[in-house]
């Protein structure tokens, strides 16, 4: 029998716990920022805007995110507090509201040679496990299928004491089995090195022989070589008898005493593997990477094929499949062959992996495979990357931050990203996102949009509130956020042509196609479908072919504009030789730094488990000169009003007059003509935007004597408005007699361009293929590609 529930029909009292749905954020003052007061609304979308340098990263990142993690790391103890970086709290009054944050960034992935796609998303632990359960013949452990793992035996024998004379000696073996392969190490590569480019064997170490980097006369590398006492200092390299050659080029490492000092010497051909050979190339410094590829040949290991397996773990099979076969395929490819295993004695560990691999696919990275190495990722794959250990997880109320998560994604592919960012914002997460591209706008239930402009115009919030508010507001993204570039009437006609045949690089398919020269040419298609295996890997690179790629610029606090773009050279040289003085003086690095705190501006005060306190130098007020060195002028200027001048000012200031220095001016002006005149040539490039670093590796570039400039996606992290601005240069450029070779997905880009190059029609092995080549309004006009389809939709034909 059943009773009737007697319900209660008043509405209930709000409870205390859902009064807590904004996230408070008032008076931020990070880098940039000018008071910022803002209420950010708990499980919605939020996208921040506004022009590059505006300030939303210092907002998103470096405020609210930074300010969550330093709280989250103070519940820890003080001992682990200890291993855990030392993070300020940021420049800001209140922060209230706040929840755990994770952040997805654009930050490339490590770069070590051993790290690929399945190593740093879990993929490759789950089939070592797959494989040791059900491979044939079983070879051992998981760890036996692994690249990273060395097989080990050894046997030895230790005693026990039990007392007065009762000792045992007891004889013990210890062995562990690694899939490493032990010709490459794992690294799928072997190397060989050409000696001629590394010392000149007609000259004495007593001459510096050495022609690699770092390799000085008189730095402590060369010293440790020339004063071990294995060789005669006098004696050129190529008379050196067997046993000091053997020393030279391949010695173990030794002890050896130098001046007093216990030092480590060892031969030449290790220490080069240990210090250049086992980074990842990409991760080199420019100098170096040159080196490398002149003095090293890099070739696919002959004893694994590249797989980097030992034969062991390539032998054992699950049906006719081995673990490097599984690794090699593409994930989507890989995904299927997994949905057909049927095995319930692994049923949970497959449903797993199948859910992973199933990950991969729906964010747009099918394509990849397990073995691609991680450090060849670009910036925008990197960050979806790092997503798929996100969108299976159980959390809820979590704040996800993502540093624009459409970089590098065709329009085509925008779609499948705002839904995933949906479906994480209706699991009841909060959801951050730094975003220019309209159709990500478009889908926010806030935005936040800063400005007005850059650097020190921008910093404030110009609008907060809808995106139909933002449409209609007067800001400079509200103005731009209808903005559709058009068709050209007229185009340029090519002056000649870059001809590629045969071009199968990665899942290119035979391709010949013609480049044309003289003339702004877009590489297009969807993501992975073969456009960088074309023009990075099969475009001929002779004198004159000028590439910026998409690798981020380094630089420590103390690097700013002047330093990475040898700026600081010439005017260092023009107040020395205004002043009769050494140019060394005027270098924050070198002679002329304050002795109190070392050039660096601020005092670190070291607080053991609490974070770091910088407070302004006393003696120098943070302008990081000697008082001596200030007292010299040119132009009426000191050297650190000149480093706290904007770009804009400082061109002005060398073009003419007492400062009048043309090797400065002509520096500045390419920075001003990439739209960066509003930074200060002091600066640090630690506090420079994506967009901005761009930027200045762009202005950094155009000095480069080439007739072909290659561009890979130089929309990154740029505003509607930036763009217009990088469509004019790239016109200058072409105008100028130069060929300009982009790769790009943004519509008005194409739009802009007078060929276009689309590759397709899917990616992987869907892909590298040519699906069209001709003009613009050609490729509007014929509709037979998803790029025509977009970017029809975009200029509205």
């Amino acid at each position: 029998m059943s009773r009737a529930t007697d319900k209660d029909t008043r509405s209930p009292e709000p409870h205390a716990a859902d009064s807590h749905d904004l996230i408070r954020v008032h008076g931020a003052r990070e880098n940039n920022l000018k008071d910022v007061s803002i209420e950010i609304p708990k499980r919605r979308l939020t996208v921040f805007t506004g022009v590059s340098g505006s300030g939303k990263s210092s907002l998103v990142f470096d405020t609210i995110a930074a300010e969550s993690q330093r709280l989250i790391n103070e519940t820890y103890s003080a001992f682990l507090q200890g291993f855990m970086p030392n993070l300020a709290r940021p420049e800001v009054d209140v922060l209230d509201g706040l929840t755990t944050a994770i952040t997805v960034d654009q930050q490339r992935m490590g770069s070590d040679p051993r790290s690929t796609v399945g190593t740093a998303t879990d993929a490759n632990a789950m089939l070592r496990i797959l494989f040791s359960r059900l491979g044939t013949p079983h070879i051992g452990p998981p760890a036996a299928y692994s690249f990273n793992v060395a097989s080990v035996s050894a046997t030895g024998g230790f005693t026990v004491d039990r007392g007065a004379e009762k000792t045992k000696t007891e004889k013990v073996s210890f062995s562990r089995t690694g899939g490493m392969c032990t010709h490459c190490e794992g690294r799928g590569t072997v190397s060989d090195i050409d000696l001629t480019q590394l010392y000149d064997d007609s000259k004495s170490l007593a001459e510096d022989p050495f022609t690699i980097p770092t390799y000085t006369g008189d730095g402590w590398v060369v010293r440790v070589i020339s004063e071990s006492g294995f060789f005669d200092k006098g004696k050129p390299i190529r008379e050196y008898t067997k046993k000091e050659r053997h020393d030279f080029l391949y010695r173990e490492p030794t002890k050896v005493k130098i001046n007093g000092v216990n030092l480590t010497y060892e031969g030449l051909i290790p220490k080069l593997q240990k210090s250049f050979l086992s980074k990842d190339r990409e991760s080199m410094q420019p100098h170096i990477r040159a080196f490398v590829d002149r003095a090293v040949t890099f070739a696919e290991c002959p004893e694994c094929d590249g797989t980097r397996l030992s034969e062991p773990a390539r032998s054992s099979k699950i049906g006719k499949v081995s673990i490097a076969d599984a690794c090699a395929m593409e994930i989507r490819d890989l995904a299927g062959w997994v949905r057909g295993l049927e095995e319930p004695s692994v049923a949970p560990l497959l449903a797993k992996l199948q859910h992973t691999l199933d990950s991969f696919v729906e964010i747009g990275l099918g394509y990849l495979s397990l073995d691609r190495a991680s450090g060849t990722l670009s910036g925008g794959e990197a960050q979806r990357t790092k997503m798929i250990r996100h969108l299976g997880s159980s959390l809820t109320d979590v704040t996800y931050v993502f540093d624009e998560p459409t970089i590098g994604l065709h329009p085509h592919d925008i779609q499948r990203m705002n839904n995933l960012l949906l479906r994480l914002r209706d699991k009841g997460n909060t959801v951050l996102v730094v975003e220019h591209k309209p159709e990500t706008i478009a889908i926010a239930d806030h935005v936040v949009d800063l400005g007005p402009g850059a650097g020190t115009a921008g910093g404030t919030v110009c609008f907060e509130g809808t995106v139909e508010g933002l449409r209609a507001s007067d800001g400079v993204t509200g103005r731009h956020l209808d903005d559709r570039a058009t068709l050209k009437e007229t185009v340029r006609k090519a002056t000649g042509q870059l001809e590629i045949r045969g071009a199968s690089a990665n899942n290119l398919r035979d391709v010949d196609v013609d480049i044309p020269l003289g003339v702004l040419c877009v590489v297009t298609g969807v993501a992975g479908s073969g456009k960088s295996s074309l023009v990075h890997g099969s475009i001929p690179a002779p004198e004159g072919v000028v590439s910026v790629d998409q690798t981020p610029i380094r630089g420590s606090r103390r690097s700013n504009p002047a330093t990475y773009t040898g700026l600081l050279d010439p005017i260092r040289k023009a107040f020395a030789k205004a002043n009769g003085v050494k140019p060394a003086l005027f270098s924050a690095n070198s002679e002329g730094a304050c002795p109190t705190c070392n050039g660096a501006g601020v005092i670190y005060t070291d607080l053991a488990i609490m974070q770091s306190v910088a407070t302004p130098c006393e003696d120098c007020e943070g302008k990081r000169f000697s008082a001596s060195v200030l007292e010299y002028h040119l132009g009426g200027r000191d050297i650190s009003e000149v480093l706290a001048m904007p770009v804009t000012e400082a061109e002005e200031f060398f073009g003419s007059g007492e400062a009048r220095t043309p090797a400065a001016h002509k520096i500045l002006q390419r920075m001003t003509d990439v739209g960066l005149g509003y930074l200060t040539l002091g600066q640090p490039l630690t506090t420079l935007s994506g967009g901005e670093r761009q930027r200045l590796k762009l202005a950094v570039h155009m000095a480069d004597k080439g007739g072909v400039y290659v561009l890979d996606e130089p929309t990154t992290g740029l505003h509607l408005a930036d763009v217009e601005q990088l469509l004019g240069l790239l016109d200058r450029l072409v105008d100028s007699g130069k060929s300009v070779i982009v790769i790009e997905h943004h519509q008005a880009v194409m739009a802009h361009a007078d060929w276009i190059v689309d590759l397709g029609p899917g990616a992987g092995h869907d892909g590298g293929r040519v699906v069209f080549e001709g003009t613009p309004a050609d490729l509007v006009a014929a509709r037979s590609t998803l790029t025509a389809e977009h970017l029809a939709e975009y200029v509205g034909g």
